[in-house]
């Protein structure tokens, strides 16, 4: 950042300037040019349904009902990422659900305050409290997107029945622990190379037969209209199930300066737009 403020740099790469970066350069060298938008990257959370006490659909719901996820949008990027399901939202996905659809969903309504009241009382129901608390490690990779997301989802877990602490993983280590499950709860970022219903972002190695055939009729679906129904049902089943509760979806800024032409910041992707075969530098 010190670079590209100082002329050294021409341009940033796609997500990495925070919305608290880009004003930073903006109060420094208000000459550069900050685009911001989607990344297509969330922020999640991977839940091992195998381990218990996470293999009760009761504790996960608990989780997932204490998740402010209007905290995190503040807090993270001053308000400018989206709350959205597995989908990259709307107006720049496709595939994402309307805000009248998401509100439908388990935790995505109402006040928090009243979700914890239910989160509470789940917990107690399985026989924690205040004075019998959940022991967990949240694990997490040991990058700042990553840690300040999973410190603000510590936080609030502990709000409840929880004794939550940070567990972190550096990053050599961490693809490995992720794909053997080697946790049991972890605050993950998944980033999305295209906006469409195929991607494979299995990580949590969910299964549900019932899901299992509605990927493959989606993608045999030629009318759009039906393939979003069944997007948005296979997202439905997901948030009830809680297998990866989506916390946020991300927005950051790429920036450059005033003399680099024609480059055009990709609105559905972090991946796309890297050739730069129609950019200039006009100096």
């Amino acid at each position: 950042m010190l670079g590209i403020i100082a002329g050294a740099f021409d341009l940033t790469t796609t997500g990495d300037i925070t919305v608290p970066i880009m004003n930073d350069i903006a109060s420094q060298a208000p000459q550069i040019v900050c685009t911001l938008g989607p990344t297509n990257v969330s922020a999640n959370v991977l839940v091992n349904d195998k381990r218990p006490p996470f293999d009760s659909l009761k504790l996960r719901q608990a989780m997932s009902l204490a998740l402010d996820r209007e905290a995190f949008v503040t807090i993270l990027s001053q308000g400018a990422s989206t709350i959205s399901g597995n989908m990259m939202p709307p107006p720049e996905g496709l595939w994402g659900m309307p805000k009248e659809k998401l509100e439908t969903l388990t935790g995505y309504s109402g006040a928090i305050e009243e979700r914890r009241v239910r989160a509470r009382k789940i917990m107690e129901e399985l026989g924690y409290s205040a004075q019998n608390k959940l022991i967990l490690k949240v694990s997490t990779r040991d990058l700042a997107a990553y840690k300040d997301a999973a410190v603000i989802f510590v936080d609030q877990l502990n709000q409840l029945h929880f004794a939550a602490q940070l567990e972190i993983i550096e990053s050599s280590v961490w693809f490995g622990r992720a794909a053997r499950q080697d946790y049991w709860v972890a605050l993950n970022l998944t980033g999305s190379s295209v906006d469409d219903p195929d991607s494979e972002y299995n990580y949590t190695k969910y299964c549900n037969p019932e899901v299992s055939r509605l990927p493959e009729a989606q993608s045999a679906e030629t009318d759009v209209a039906k393939r979003r129904e069944i997007v948005w049902e296979i997202e439905r089943i997901l948030n009830e199930d809680v297998a990866r509760p989506i916390i946020l979806h991300g927005r950051s800024a790429q920036c450059r300066q005033p003399y680099v032409k024609g480059h055009v910041r990709a609105a559905n992707s972090i991946y796309s737009n890297w050739r730069h075969e129609q950019v200039w530098l006009d100096k």
